[in-house]
């Protein structure tokens, strides 16, 4: 019989949020992570069960023959220098295409990201996921390494790399000039970020529980956007009637 990990207490679910946001070291999550390890369950199975499974979450395989992968260097020359990226096209692409900026959490350039990336190439557009963590090596493979290289960036400078990397995506001669971005905590701000900086430039955001932009710089934004915020995670979903609210009487882009 298939013996199935007892459902995790929303404590520690939070405990983990509270971890993978920096506001805590991974030697005192495990330690906290300890007093939940009852009934046979123990702390490394806890753990396990809470962290990330890209193999198993993968969609679209990295050598998938409808796709041409390749990484690409951007220069950036108002943020750390230059951002290396994650490039995604359709394989049998022969004209022009519509373009999505994939950005990442704080934890840089992994999998899972790369991931998103290709499910949008299997689905006619060209993606880019830039790697914030560019200036120091890059993602190291390790979300928890990942995690706290990202806390020694600046993070203007990184915000101007990934604005530099929208710039270059909209203006590739294989791309049709209509940009998109879609970003994940961190990345769902920077794409609400964008949505401000890039004005008419960016033709709609999709950001994913990311911090949304002051509401006095809203009326700047010309794109669509669709905002995602889970239940849960109050802090940032506390932000969003009012950025909704910020939109009423915009006009809708078409």
């Amino acid at each position: 019989m298939e013996q199935k990990t007892p459902k995790l207490p929303s404590e520690l679910i939070q405990l983990y949020n509270v971890y993978i946001h920096g506001g805590m070291t991974r030697r005192e999550f495990f330690d906290a992570a300890k007093k939940f390890a009852v009934g046979g369950l123990t702390a490394a199975a806890i753990v396990e069960a809470l962290m990330p499974n890209y193999a198993l979450g993968q969609q679209v395989p990295k050598d998938d023959k409808r796709l041409k992968t390749e990484y690409a260097t951007v220069p950036s020359p108002q943020g750390n220098g230059t951002i290396k990226g994650y490039l995604v096209r359709p394989a049998s692409a022969t004209g022009k295409l519509p373009a999505v900026l994939v950005v990442h959490e704080n934890r840089g350039l992994n999998p899972h990201i790369e991931d998103i990336a290709r499910r949008l190439g299997i689905a006619n557009f060209m993606a880019f996921a830039p790697d914030g963590l560019t200036s120091v090596g890059g993602y190291p493979g390790d979300d928890d390494k990942g995690g706290q290289l990202f806390g020694t960036r600046r993070s203007q400078q990184m915000t101007e790399d990934f604005v530099a990397a929208a710039n270059w995506l909209r203006s590739r001669p294989d791309a049709t000039g209509k940009l998109g971005v879609t970003g994940f905590c961190y990345g769902g701000g920077i794409a609400n970020t964008l949505a401000v900086r890039m004005g008419s430039d960016l033709a709609a955001a999709v950001p994913f529980y990311g911090q949304p932009p002051a509401a006095a710089d809203v009326p700047k934004i010309k794109a669509a956007i669709l905002v995602h915020h889970g239940e849960m995670d109050t802090r940032l979903a506390q932000g969003w009637p009012a950025y909704e609210a910020a939109f009423e009487g915009r006009e809708c882009p078409k």
